[in-house]
């Protein structure tokens, strides 16, 4: 028998991370977990070019292995966008609509929450601009005059 030495071998996605995949499509009514992959891996590069500090290390930790890693490579943009700056980003990126964008955020930062916990997400939205709290499914609640 011949075997290719450096033929990739497809790598299958730990437990956990599968588990992401299914909240993400369910959330995200999408039609394959392939899908649901590309709007995770979409979605949290952006974060990752937005957060930084404790929240960003307190979330990877959080996150399946997968994910983390997803997050972690990118590295923060120096300027940071608001929440709809976010999403005209990713789509923008992704070649794809505002709406279907905005669907996607949503999907995939509600299994972010899931992991990350109401205390995490919290810090995580007072570090980020304004608007990511309604794509984190908050309310944006304005500081009292």
């Amino acid at each position: 028998m011949i075997s290719d030495r450096h033929a990739p071998h497809p790598q299958p996605y730990g437990t956990a991370y599968e588990q992401m995949l299914e909240q993400v499509r369910y959330e995200g009514a999408y039609p394959t977990r392939e899908r649901a992959d590309e709007a995770v891996r979409l979605v949290l590069a952006g974060l990752g070019r937005q957060l930084t500090g404790d929240e960003r290390v307190d979330l990877a930790a959080r996150l399946p292995l997968e994910a983390a890693r997803v997050l972690t490579a990118q590295i923060p943009d120096t300027r940071p966008l608001t929440g709809w700056a976010f999403v005209k980003d990713l789509a923008t990126r992704a070649g794809a609509s505002l709406a279907t964008t905005r669907w996607d955020t949503g999907s995939v930062f509600s299994a972010v929450s899931a992991h990350a916990g109401p205390d995490l997400v919290t810090l995580i939205l007072g570090q980020l601009p304004p608007g990511y709290a309604l794509l984190f499914g908050r309310a944006e609640l304005a500081p009292a005059a």
